[in-house]
């Protein structure tokens, strides 16, 4: 990760349409969309749609902090999903499509989210 780069780690329903959404914001450079929060080391697609891994599917976002800030990413993560769902997100449902924020440091102005 470059100096002028942070990452934010977000889970709220379907990797895939997080990553569609955040594709297009300014300021982010790369998504990745991935398993986050298991038990289970490099858990397979059947374990985490099982249940028994643990795992949410999330997007990694890498960002320029002097472009977006951490709070506008967290409010269009918050505009395109409903976090009072339990475990869903439209028709796809299972613990994996929970709403799910990870970070690596307490320091929210500049957080690094992972």
């Amino acid at each position: 990760m470059q100096q002028n780069q942070a990452i934010a780690t977000l889970g709220g329903g379907c990797f895939w349409c997080l990553e569609a959404a955040y594709l297009e914001v300014d300021g982010v450079e790369k998504v990745t969309s991935g398993y986050a929060g298991g038990e289970v080391d490099n858990p397979t697609y059947s374990q985490v749609c099982s249940g028994r891994s643990g795992h949410a599917e999330v997007v990694e976002i890498t960002y320029d902090p002097q472009r977006i800030g951490y709070r506008e990413l967290l409010e269009i993560f918050f505009a395109i999903h409903d976090p009072t769902t339990l475990n869903r997100q439209g028709a796809d449902v299972g613990t994996q499509y929970r709403s799910v924020i990870f970070s690596t440091t307490s320091n929210s102005a500049r957080r690094q989210p992972h």
